[in-house]
Order: C-alpha cells, then sequence, then structure tokens
C-alpha cells in the first residue's frame, strides 16, 4: 500500500514534522542538496505543503535554524549603504534583535544547539553562509572578503554569547548605545584595514 500523504492530523503537527525533517536533511545535505520534495518525502506530506508553510527553500531552512528574522533581507538592507556604513548598520541591527527578549529566546536556542551538537553546528554554518555572510562578502570592497565576514561574524556572536549568554559583567550591563558605538567600531576596522596575507 502506497505511503499516504497530505495533511497529518493537524497543521501544527505538520509543520514540526516538516521542520524536523528539514533540520534533519540540511545538516547532512547542506543547503544546495536539500530539496523540499525530498523534506516533504520525510516528513510524509505533500510537496504542496512545504511551500504553503514555508514558501520557499529559503523559508524552510530560517525555520529549520530557528532564526527569527529574515537574515537575508536584513543583511542585504545593512550593507546596501557601501562599505563605510557596514560597521553602524550591522551594530544597530543586529543590537536591534539581541535586546529584543522576544527575539533573543530563539537566537540564545540556535546558539545553544550550534554549540552542543556537530549536527546544530553544520546547520548554523550552512545557514551563515547563505543567509548572513554571502550578502556581506558581495558588499565589501576588499581583499579578502571572506575572512572579513567570517571576522565580522565572529565579532557579532561573540558579542551575543558574551553579554547575553554568559551575562559576563561589566558588559552585559553596559548601555545599549555604548556597545553598539563599539561594536560599530570594531566591525567597521575589520572593513576598513589591511589584512595580514593568509
Amino acid at each position: 500500500m502506497p505511503q499516504r500523504t497530505g495533511r497529518r492530523p493537524g497543521p501544527t503537527d505538520t509543520r514540526d514534522a516538516i521542520v524536523a525533517a528539514a533540520r534533519q536533511a540540511f545538516a547532512s545535505a547542506g543547503y544546495a542538496g536539500t530539496s523540499l520534495r525530498a523534506v516533504a518525502r520525510d516528513a510524509g506530506v505533500d510537496p504542496a505543503l512545504v511551500v504553503h508553510f514555508f514558501g520557499s527553500k529559503a523559508g524552510l531552512f530560517t525555520a529549520a535554524v530557528g532564526w527569527p528574522f529574515d537574515a537575508q533581507a536584513e543583511m542585504r538592507a545593512a550593507v546596501a549603504d557601501g562599505p563605510a556604513a557596514i560597521g553602524e548598520n550591522l551594530a544597530r541591527m543586529f543590537l536591534r534583535h539581541w535586546e529584543d527578549e522576544q527575539d533573543r529566546s530563539p537566537l540564545v536556542a540556535v546558539l545553544h544547539v550550534a554549540t552542543g551538537e556537530p549536527a546544530g553546528a553544520q546547520l548554523m554554518r550552512a545557514y551563515l553562509t547563505e543567509h548572513l555572510l554571502a550578502p556581506l562578502v558581495a558588499a565589501l570592497d576588499a581583499d579578502q572578503p571572506e575572512l572579513r565576514a567570517g571576522l565580522i561574524a565572529a565579532q557579532i556572536i561573540g558579542l551575543g554569547l558574551t553579554r547575553y549568554v554568559l551575562a559576563h559583567e561589566p558588559l552585559a550591563s553596559a548601555p545599549v548605545e555604548t556597545v553598539q558605538a563599539i561594536l560599530a567600531q570594531a566591525i567597521q576596522r575589520i572593513v576598513d584595514e589591511p589584512l595580514p596575507p593568509v
């Protein structure tokens, strides 16, 4: 008897099954190697349901990672003003989400998964590459753009871990305006200053 596809007992159960299948697929096959059809097959649903819930592979990937905002769209907006504004724009954008409790909880959960599970780390690397670093690499008008983008990601993720997960003082209670200004300077130095050859 062929496997039955379509809706499971309820929309929430169906969505959760698709997300679980997607996490496994992205972790094992990567972003490029994962198809909506394969995820639907593994979740036991019709491919049309995947599109219905998530719209596209990028939308499914965002749900699988658990990122609380459309990082690719926000990154494109942050780099749209050119290299000279990247530090200020990125610092403001990320701190806005880190400071928002509704956004911070899933961000912290993503970091916990990425630092505690190999599959989670692989999924997070893929997400960083596809959604966060690709727009940044394209916008950097300098040598070694991939290395610069990785160093910028280290600044942002390191700040998130130190201020919001570890709550390390005095950084944890420093005024957000102060933290934003320092982060913007650090990012802009990575954008502008010469790097030693690798």
